[in-house]
C-alpha cells in the first residue's frame, strides 16, 4: 500500500516535471527566434549606420573640395556655423 502511494506520488512528480521540460523547451526556442529577430534588426541597424557613415564622409570631402575650388578661383566667401547663431526673427 504504502508502495504504492510512494510510487504513484513519484510518477506524478515525473510526469510534472517532464511538463515543466517541455515548457522550458518551448521557451527557449521562443527565446531563440527573439535573439534571432534581434540579431538581424542590429546587423540591418550597422548595415544602414556604416552607409550613413559614408554619406557622411562623403559630403565632407565634397564641402571640402567646393571650399577649396572657391579659394582657388578667389571667390569671396564666408562660412557660418549655424550653431553658434540663434534664430532671429525679422519684422517686415
Amino acid at each position: 500500500m504504502i508502495k504504492r502511494i510512494l510510487c504513484k506520488d513519484l510518477y506524478e512528480e515525473i510526469e510534472r516535471l517532464e511538463r515543466s521540460v517541455v515548457e522550458l523547451e518551448e521557451q527557449i526556442i521562443e527565446l531563440k527566434a527573439q535573439l534571432n529577430m534581434k540579431a538581424k534588426e542590429a546587423t540591418s541597424l550597422y548595415i544602414e549606420n556604416q552607409s550613413l557613415r559614408h554619406k557622411i564622409e562623403m559630403l565632407e570631402k565634397t564641402h571640402k573640395q567646393l571650399i577649396e575650388m572657391l579659394k582657388k578661383m578667389k571667390i569671396p566667401f564666408v562660412v557660418i556655423n549655424e550653431d553658434e547663431f540663434e534664430d532671429v526673427e525679422i519684422d517686415k
